[in-house]
């Protein structure tokens, strides 16, 4: 009987899918507007469509969100720690008013669900729509299916396997050694079966860095006891920690059928662990454990954990044996050793899920990157590309392609003008294909003159998500860069035939913290380009 686990928060588990309506929706949805939705809010919209956030039926009004807000409490009063709304920065939001219905729709058109909307208003980060919201259909998951399954059919396997008490392990994350043994310890401590539970809310080709983190669970699981452990994947979409956010993972650990959950073991961004201890208040200094009470669910506080060499074992740091050797690995050093390809020492994780992270990213020498220059026409950023290129493709090992703006112009932007919002698009054009070349392990080489500082650091991000990026500085003078002007353009510029011209009636923002500024007014292309390789081999990119 399902009454052997946890029941769902709020006493029923929803399910707004109604096979009986889904004809009814679909020919309904022939004549109501479309919103589109990105993959966080499909993410969102198919944890309330499966249950995973019970009791809640939709998305909040502005009302409601306000009041999760001050008192962390839904109309009823049900504790609630965070607002959920659909965001949108669709045009087609904006019309939207109190009643409507809209279909919700993904990226290909595939219909999902109708939304009958009870308020809409707007704020920095765009349009947020509440209402009840009417199933009919689950985002597609082409990958792992085997391993997903929503909060009702997890339950239903859990009841078949016959466990009653479950505690949760939830990571953004591979499992390494120290959070391994921390689990199987607290199972045993809680006379508990475990469920590994990764949160894999991504986009294959927007935020795919889950198929490693699912891979490398799949590794792992294989180390862990079959009769006690179970592996399923949480379509959740990632959220900044904090205590509140904690809450909310608890409430649908809840909702999965765990009474239990480990609170920290997550990897923070310099690789080092969050404690449980660590996130202390949630509200109002109200202690964290008593809030998840209210939730029905006990966090189990993941201290920090050292490696005891005498005892070949991961412990709590404070109950490390006095004068005992204990080993850490900052993660710092982790991610010095992986960029470089050196040793983990073996205590610290397991081979397979090292594998899989080389997998996911290599070493630099193996990884792609991008070489982006920026500098004033006539600056000589073409004539170093050229050569960079040449050089590059001499040695071998890598595929090489050259972006070259004019190139570029001519065959990806050939409808664009020299206005500040076509000279964006160009470089961001140039920027998608240079990430996507990246994201292949090959070399990009781009050399537009990219004006705008906002501009190259959006070009960054993209490529820097995938692999390396190194921005060049091409600062040779404007002076320099006339007298070498061939085509006459800063002429017409100062002339007034040429409007918004980069230097001359347009401004040019330099780079405050490039890789490498090179000034080619003295300085000749193979010197110059001599400098960029002996660059990339310090960075690691060659050797």
């Amino acid at each position: 009987m399902d009454s052997q686990l946890i029941a769902p928060y709020g006493g029923t588990l929803v399910n707004l899918i109604d096979p009986a309506r889904l004809d009814a929706l679909r020919q309904e949805a022939l004549s109501l507007p479309s919103l589109d939705l990105d993959w966080r809010n499909q993410c969102e919209l198919e944890m309330l469509m499966t249950g995973a956030y019970s009791p809640l039926a939709g998305f909040m009004t502005r009302a409601q969100c306000e009041r999760v807000e001050k008192e962390m409490a839904l109309d009823d009063g049900t504790f609630w720690p965070l607002p959920l709304t659909l965001g949108s920065r669709d045009k087609a939001a904006a019309s939207l008013k109190a009643g409507d219905r809209v279909a919700l729709r993904d990226g290909e058109g595939y219909m999902l669900a109708v939304l009958t909307v009870s308020d809409v208003w707007q704020d920095a980060d765009g349009w947020h729509l509440g209402g009840a919201v009417e199933g009919v259909a689950l985002p597609p998951h082409p990958d792992f299916v085997a391993l997903r399954a929503t909060p009702a059919e997890l339950r239903a396997l859990l009841v078949r396997r016959g466990w009653r008490r479950v505690i949760a392990w939830q990571a953004r994350q591979p499992m390494h050694r120290a959070q391994f043994e921390f689990c199987l310890k607290s199972a045993i401590a809680n006379e508990a079966n475990l469920l590994l539970h990764p949160q894999v809310g991504g986009d294959i080709t927007e935020a795919s860095g889950y198929f490693c983190l699912v891979r490398s669970f799949n590794a792992v699981f294989e180390r862990f006891p079959a009769a006690t452990t179970q592996l399923s994947l949480l379509p959740a979409p990632p959220r900044e920690a904090s205590a509140r956010a904690l809450l909310l993972r608890a409430i649908v650990a809840r909702n999965h059928g765990c009474g239990l959950l480990i609170a920290g073991g997550e990897h923070q961004a310099d690789g080092s662990c969050r404690r449980g201890e660590d996130l202390a208040h949630a509200h109002a200094d109200v202690p964290l454990a008593d809030q998840a009470r209210k939730i029905g669910v006990e966090l189990i506080a993941y201290p920090r954990m050292v490696y005891v060499e005498d005892r070949a074992e991961h412990l709590p740091e404070a109950e490390a044996p006095a004068g005992a050797r204990v080993l850490t690995l900052s993660g710092e050093e982790f991610r010095r050793r992986m960029q470089a390809g050196l040793k983990i020492p073996e205590w610290y994780s397991f081979p397979e899920v090292l594998a899989e992270l080389h997998r996911q990213s290599p070493p630099r020498e193996r990884q792609g990157f991008t070489v982006f220059f920026t500098g004033l026409s006539g600056a000589g950023k073409s004539t170093l590309a050229r050569s960079l290129a040449a050089r590059l493709m001499e040695m071998g090992g890598r595929s090489v392609t050259l972006l070259d703006g004019d190139i570029v112009r001519r065959h990806l932007s050939s409808e664009l003008g020299f206005s500040k919002a076509h000279r964006d698009i160009n470089v961001r054009r140039i920027g998608f294909v240079a990430s996507e070349i990246t994201k292949n392990r090959g070399i990009a080489i781009c050399a537009p003159i990219a004006p705008y500082r906002q501009t190259r650091r959006d070009v960054r991000a993209m490529v820097e998500a995938v692999g390396g990026f190194v921005e060049i500085h091409v600062a040779t003078p404007i002076e320099t860069c006339e007298s070498r002007d061939r085509k006459g353009l800063y002429a017409k510029a100062r002339a007034g035939l040429i409007p918004e011209f980069t230097g001359v009636s347009d401004p040019y923002e330099a780079p405050e913290h490039p890789e490498l500024a090179i000034d080619t007014t003295d300085v000749g292309i193979d010197a110059a380009v001599q400098q960029i390789l002996l660059k990339l081999e310090h960075e690691g990119y060659l050797r």
